[in-house]
């Protein structure tokens, strides 16, 4: 959901006061800790059943480790669940539940990390005490700041003085259809016909009320009329706002950036840069890594299978269609014949395509040598793609990449929008069982609902799904 300046100024303030809260939740858990020591001593019967670890204890240093993950990934997380949007008609139920669903994602982050880099078992007993402590707080920051919204929003007099400037028609059709949170934040001071009103009328009537902004609906109106009207604005320092109504995109977002010193309305169709999208790059490289290291075992096996199942290099490297269809090579582990791909138009004639459209399928592809079948099946020949990963030109999840042959096969060019995005080594389409579709146009649909509806909880949940795919080889060829 698109929020104005003002709205994500008012965010990012909630987030710094949220990893404050955190902070102070953490310290709290262990001030309490300490406190429980006093009562329970870790020799008793008590201690030794709740696997209390013994003093002496260092205060907030002990948990340095884990404050470093939890106060600055927590708020980004709450965010990917949706917590700061409608923040002010939000039921206390709705709040519990994106609250637990994100201290459960930074808890199973937490333990990964501790079990790596091996945290104290102080640091883990805080750990529970911490995020209980969190819940509590980050309800009562939430109400209390829904509260002191809702006794502003009473307040006649808090509302901000605004001037419509537009024809008859289309100012009350943009009232009617105003939010709740602007009618609450706004009053209507006056109201100017731009058709037919002078630049003079608009300056007395910004004059009269002491008008902190105008709000032009152009719809109708020259932009000739439009230009004084709004120089008129500027020259009095009031902030002129224009409608971009007049722009009918059935998909993309309006904002407004800058190009060096120049204006510009932005329609954008694709996640825009946000923190949430670099924790995602970030995220990426480190999990790639840790892949690799993990996965190692794994790349011995197949190296050593595909030398002695075909002649021919271990890897196998393909043009393919990268973020706006540029070329990068992805690696993978070979699984076919070497003069796979000369053969490929007469596979075609000789077996046919089981998947519509520019992409090329085949279950049985008679190119793919016996242990190259089971690397398939297994999902192992994708393991080199987290080199493509670790090096920026793929993500973990996104839509899967095409060959540059196929992508110059396109015919629609909606179908190209799929490409606006990193490609991916799973995606949508992989955990929705891939063997049963079989239509180009199924595949796209996927791909562009993933990327409409981006979040890092959805990256989180395919990630996740992903997993019994490969467990099981549900879907693979």
């Amino acid at each position: 959901m698109q929020r104005s300046r003002r709205e994500q100024y008012a965010v990012q303030a909630l987030q710094i006061t949220d990893a404050v809260v955190v902070f102070l939740a953490f310290w709290i858990a262990v001030e309490l800790r300490d406190i429980l020591y006093g009562w329970i001593s870790a020799g008793s019967f008590l201690g030794r059943l709740l696997k209390l670890p013994k003093p002496p204890l260092e205060g907030i240093a002990e948990v340095a480790s884990v404050l470093y993950l939890v106060v600055p990934f927590t708020p980004l997380v709450l965010e990917g669940f949706g917590f700061y949007g409608g923040r002010y008609r939000k039921s206390v139920v709705r709040s519990l539940s994106q609250i637990f669903k994100a201290l459960a994602v930074i808890t199973l982050l937490v333990s990964i990390v501790g079990v790596a880099l091996k945290f104290p078992d102080a640091a883990r007993s805080v750990l529970f005490l911490g995020i209980l402590i969190c819940v509590f707080l980050l309800i009562l920051r939430e109400r209390v700041a829904m509260m002191a919204r809702r006794w502003f929003d009473r307040n006649e007099e808090h509302r901000l003085p605004l001037v419509l400037a537009g024809t008859e028609g289309h100012v009350d059709s943009y009232w009617e259809n105003a939010d709740d949170d602007t009618r609450h934040r706004w009053r209507i001071a006056g109201e100017f016909d731009l058709a037919r009103g002078t630049p003079d009328e608009l300056e007395e009537l910004l004059c009269e009320h002491a008008v902190h902004r105008v709000v032009f609906i152009p719809e109708g109106v020259s932009f000739e009329r439009l230009a004084r009207a709004v120089e008129r604005c500027e020259l009095q320092g009031i902030e002129a706002w224009i409608a971009a109504s007049f722009v009918q995109s059935r998909i993309a977002q309006p904002t407004f950036d800058y190009m060096g010193d120049r204006a510009m309305l932005v329609l954008r169709s694709t996640p825009a840069l946000s923190w949430a999208l670099f924790a995602k790059d970030i995220f990426d490289r480190i999990a790639a890594f840790g892949l690799i290291v993990a996965t190692s075992p794994f790349w011995l096996i197949a190296a050593i299978g595909i030398k002695l199942s075909s002649p021919g290099p271990v890897f196998f490297r393909q043009l393919r269609g990268g973020r706006y269809g540029k070329p990068y090579r992805m690696w993978k582990f070979r699984t076919m014949v070497v003069d796979a791909e000369a053969k490929l138009a007469e596979i075609k004639e000789e077996v046919g395509n089981e998947m519509s459209g520019p992409v090329f399928k085949l279950e049985d592809d008679p190119r793919v040598f016996k242990f190259g079948r089971w690397l398939r099946k297994t999902s192992i020949d994708e393991l080199p793609q987290l080199l493509n990963v670790l090096s920026g030109d793929m993500s973990l999840v996104g839509p899967r990449p095409l060959p540059v042959y196929e992508v110059e096969a396109i015919e629609k060019s909606e179908h190209r929008r799929r490409m606006s995005v990193k490609p991916g080594i799973t995606c949508l389409w992989q955990i929705s069982g891939r063997n049963q579709i079989t239509d180009f146009e199924d595949w796209v649909n996927l791909d562009l609902e993933y990327i409409d509806n981006w979040s890092l909880w959805v990256d989180f949940k395919i990630l996740v799904k992903t997993v019994p795919c490969i467990l099981f080889g549900y879907g693979a060829k």
